[in-house]
């Protein structure tokens, strides 16, 4: 789904947990994410920890979203 709405013309980013799959499919813009079961959270986290996880995955992903890329490109957390 996503490299078709690319195909027409709308940038998405793709927050996935694993990311090889994600390149397999062909997403062009890919911001990893926490775990399976949780991917923008951690319940082992305080709320406002797990809140500023979310905030910082989700701008990381607005970052990735107004990145021109020519290729695949996996946009890291550090």
């Amino acid at each position: 789904m996503v490299k078709e709405i690319e195909r027409a013309g709308i940038p998405v980013v793709h927050i996935c947990t694993i990311t090889p799959i994600s390149l397999t499919v062909g997403a062009n813009r890919i911001v990893p994410a926490v775990a399976i079961p949780y991917p923008l959270g951690d319940p082992a986290l305080s709320k406002a920890e797990e809140k500023q996880q979310r905030r910082k995955i989700v701008l990381k992903a607005l970052d990735a979203l107004s990145t021109e890329v020519s290729e695949q490109t996996v946009f890291d957390m550090e």
